[in-house]
């Protein structure tokens, strides 16, 4: 699947979250409850967890520069405007 058909998907998904009925709303929760769950329990997972640490001790000695707050914006606002023309 190519990232601007996820991406499309992805948006359909949201519209239809945001006006589905609590009915619906219910059922979608019901069928992904188990994987939202997992995605909100980010620190019980072992590999994640050592990453950002390493990322972390890597900032911290000084290896990685890493970004500033006004440097992300930029980035983020180059990608908005480049996913989605805004």
């Amino acid at each position: 699947m190519s990232l601007s058909t996820s991406n499309s998907i992805r948006h359909k998904l949201y519209d239809y979250i945001r006006l589905a009925d609590d009915k619906k709303l219910y059922a979608i929760y019901n069928l992904l409850e188990g994987e939202i769950d997992e995605t909100n329990e980010w620190w019980k997972d072992k590999g994640f967890v050592e990453e950002l640490d390493r990322r972390y001790e890597a900032l911290e000695a000084g290896t990685d520069k890493g970004f500033t707050v006004d440097q992300l914006a930029t980035s983020i606002d180059k990608l908005r405007k480049k996913m989605y023309g805004k």
